[in-house]
């Protein structure tokens, strides 16, 4: 399967299928006539890119987890560890959100409150 077709197919953008090929992860991928060619295994590392990619590693971590995934079982600890880390900073991140949020609701409920009073104390405001 050609870059082109690959990238069709699969819904992977050209830029994926571009820095894969950088990082010279492309055992399987075979250049044949000046296109690459991708085979089930190139497929389902590509997969892995996405999900990582989509879950928040940088390109650098992607690279990295990819390297230690191909070294094979003797890195899983390291990749665990890599996911965990992940995981905790999302959390922190989700847990710096729930805090704006409660700040933003608390300031809109102020402002409402200020709102209902201003106009219960001046009874010629419509209401």
């Amino acid at each position: 399967m050609t870059k082109t077709e690959a990238s069709e197919f699969y819904n992977i953008p050209a830029e994926i299928l571009d820095e894969y090929e950088s990082w010279g992860l492309c055992d399987e991928v075979k250049k044949i006539m000046g296109a690459w060619q991708y085979d089930d295994r190139d497929i389902e590392r590509l997969s892995m890119i996405m999900t990582l990619h989509d879950i928040g590693f940088s390109n650098k971590d992607i690279e990295i987890y990819m390297r230690l995934m191909l070294e094979g079982d003797s890195t899983e600890q390291e990749r665990l560890r890599m996911l965990s880390d992940k995981r905790s900073n999302t959390l922190d991140e989700i847990h710096f959100r729930e805090r704006q949020l409660d700040r933003l609701d608390y300031l809109r409920f102020k402002m409402k409150k200020n709102r209902r009073n201003h106009a219960q104390n001046h009874p010629y405001i419509c209401r």
